[in-house]
């Protein structure tokens, strides 16, 4: 009995040893500022750098394979502590956010098909192109949901995405997965946008969609340096966004919204509030 006590304390013994000697031999050095840039990042790990995680960015950070503006979840205080720690200048960008640029639910906008299929917008999508009659509308089957790290995003009742301002980070990872492109990054600080994705002529419009744009060129003459018409479609001219909100009321099918008024009809988001330029980095 003892002497397999002993036997099995010396095969543990020489164990411990190897396994001591192997890990010093091949032990790999930590670059201290990648433990230090790890701390500093969110934890996200939400792949919006193209990393995996946040390991990965940290180290590709320390090798100065990448910028720290690559981190966009983490906003302008987190670039400024990155770019402190590896020395350099930290770079300065306008925040931005997530918006579906349609409000065409399943009672403003006509299908073409009752869809039965998978609950996935880009298995919709390849089924004639989708069952919403508007080419660009949201289909509302919530892949930008799924692909969302923040919980930012909800589908109403009547099938429409929705995003909210407050909890989007700009990772861009709804973007990624929409069939459609119905989302944009637009400005933090703009909250009226034209909510509408299609560039079909007015008339055609008018058959599928209560909330379309026609490109009746109202909104521009209300507004002339906030809004362009191109290809059948207005959009707010982000650099003047500060004097688009004259056009709002006169806008004959209502696709442009303020949010600051409230979301989307049918959305449990409360209504957005305009981030100051600290909160919003």
């Amino acid at each position: 009995m003892l002497e397999a006590i002993v036997s099995l304390g010396g095969i543990g013994l020489s164990a411990a040893i190897l396994l001591g000697l192997a890990s010093k031999k091949f032990a790999v050095e930590v670059d201290p500022r990648e433990l230090e840039i790890l701390d500093a990042l969110p934890g996200a790990n939400c792949g919006a750098c193209g990393f995996p995680g946040c390991a990965g960015f940290a180290r590709a950070l320390a090798e100065g394979k990448v910028d720290p503006a690559a981190c966009t979840p983490g906003g302008q205080a987190t670039i400024e502590r990155l770019a402190s720690i590896l020395g350099v200048s930290a770079k300065l960008r306008e925040p931005e956010v997530a918006v579906v640029i349609c409000q065409g639910d399943r009672v403003k906008a006509k299908d073409k098909y009752r869809y039965l299929g998978v609950e996935d917008c880009n298995a919709a999508q390849k089924l004639a192109d989708g069952p919403k009659a508007c080419p660009g509308g949201c289909l509302g089957l919530g892949s930008c949901v799924r692909a969302c790290p923040f919980g930012a995003i909800e589908i109403t009742k009547q099938g429409l995405a929705v995003i909210s301002r407050e909890k989007c980070t700009g990772c861009t990872k709804c973007i990624a997965v929409c069939p459609r492109q119905v989302i944009r990054m637009v400005p933090a600080s703009a909250t009226v946008h034209v909510l509408c994705n299609s560039h079909d002529k007015g008339a055609v419009v008018r058959k599928y969609c209560q909330v379309g744009c026609i490109a009746c060129q109202i909104c521009k003459k209300a507004a002339p340096e906030a809004y362009v018409i191109e290809d059948f479609l207005a959009r707010v001219v982000y650099a003047h966004h500060g004097q688009a909100a004259p056009a709002i009321e006169k806008c004959p099918t209502h696709c442009i919204r303020d949010f600051i008024a409230g979301y989307p009809e049918g959305s449990t988001f409360a209504p957005s509030i305009v981030p100051t330029s600290d909160e919003a980095a």
